[in-house]
């Protein structure tokens, strides 16, 4: 799974013109999900993202996560995270996991990152042409690769 995870002040996410998810401060996950990515993966992410200090405390250092903020997470589905340039110009996206894959485990994730929170997670629609709206904070932006934990 490969993640980019923004800090926001705010983020939404609207489908074919209506408004499907909006939150105030927290964080906009962008997930892809590749053929190799299991449950294990899953409880990888969510452990280091509900963890990930990248908030600021009172001294305006990033020493707090979104469990000590109370903040807020959209989680939208990307397969384009998956792509390889290795070759060419165009962008191959065979690394993608498929449907039929992809969305029990996005669903999984989701899932699991709102148990960890503690309240419900804003979701995208799997698949859908979504139009992605965010006031990125810092900016703070953070990749994370499940596959290649560093």
């Amino acid at each position: 799974m490969r993640t980019v995870i923004q800090r926001v002040s705010s983020a939404s996410v609207t489908i074919d013109g209506t408004l499907r998810s909006a939150i105030g401060p927290g964080l906009l996950i962008l997930l892809g999900i590749g053929h190799e990515d299991t449950k294990e993966d899953i409880d990888w992410l969510v452990r280091k993202i509900s963890g990930l200090r990248i908030f600021n405390d009172a001294d305006g250092v990033m020493n707090r996560s979104i469990l000590d903020t109370g903040g807020d997470i959209i989680v939208v589905s990307q397969f384009t995270l998956m792509a390889s340039t290795r070759k060419g110009n165009r962008p191959s996206y065979i690394g993608a996991a498929g449907h039929e894959k992809a969305v029990p485990l996005y669903e999984q994730f989701c899932s699991g990152l709102s148990d960890a929170v503690g309240k419900p997670v804003g979701t995208g629609e799997f698949g859908a042409d979504m139009k992605v709206a965010l006031v990125n904070d810092g900016p703070v932006t953070i990749c994370i690769d499940t596959k290649n934990k560093e």
